[in-house]
C-alpha cells in the first residue's frame, strides 16, 4: 500500500492513537517526519520520538504521546494546510499567528522545518505544512 500524503498520514496516525489514549504510535519513517516529530516535542507536544526499524526492517518512527491529565492529550488538534493538489506557500509576512498563538504552525523552508515563529525570526517563508494546537 502506498501512500500519496506521508505527512498527512502522520497527522492522522498521531490523532487517532491520542484519541484512543495510546501511550507510542508508530509512524514510517522519513527526514521530513522527524524533523515534524522533533518539533512536536521541542514544543511540548509529544514526550519524545526514536527512530526504530519495523518488523519488515523498514524505519519508523516510535512517537511517545504526552497528556496533561488522563483526559487531557497534550495535542487537542492537528490540521493539515498544505495538500500534495494544493500547495500553500507563505511569505515571511504571511506567516499566520493559529490558536492565538497558543497553536503552533509547522513550515517547511529553504533553512529546514521550523516552526512560523522560528520562520519570522529568521526572516524565511515556507510551505506551510500544519497547524498543531
Amino acid at each position: 500500500m502506498s501512500v500519496t500524503d506521508p505527512v498527512s498520514d502522520m497527522l492522522t496516525r498521531i490523532r487517532n492513537a491520542s484519541m484512543s489514549r495510546h501511550e507510542t504510535v508508530a509512524v514510517p519513517a522519513s527526514r521530513l517526519k522527524l524533523e515534524m516529530a522533533r518539533i512536536l516535542r521541542d514544543e511540548g507536544f509529544i514526550e519524545g520520538y526514536e527512530k526504530t526499524k519495523d518488523d519488515g526492517g523498514h524505519d519508523s518512527i516510535k512517537i511517545r504521546l504526552h497528556y496533561r491529565s488522563k483526559d487531557e492529550p497534550g495535542i487537542t488538534g492537528l490540521k493539515r494546510v498544505s495538500k500534495p493538489g494544493l500547495r500553500v506557500h507563505v511569505g515571511r509576512g504571511d506567516i499566520p499567528r493559529f490558536f492565538g498563538g497558543l497553536g503552533v504552525a509547522v513550515l517547511s523552508t529553504s533553512k529546514g522545518v521550523m516552526t512560523g515563529k522560528q520562520a519570522w525570526k529568521s526572516g524565511v517563508g515556507g510551505e506551510l505544512l500544519c497547524y498543531v494546537w
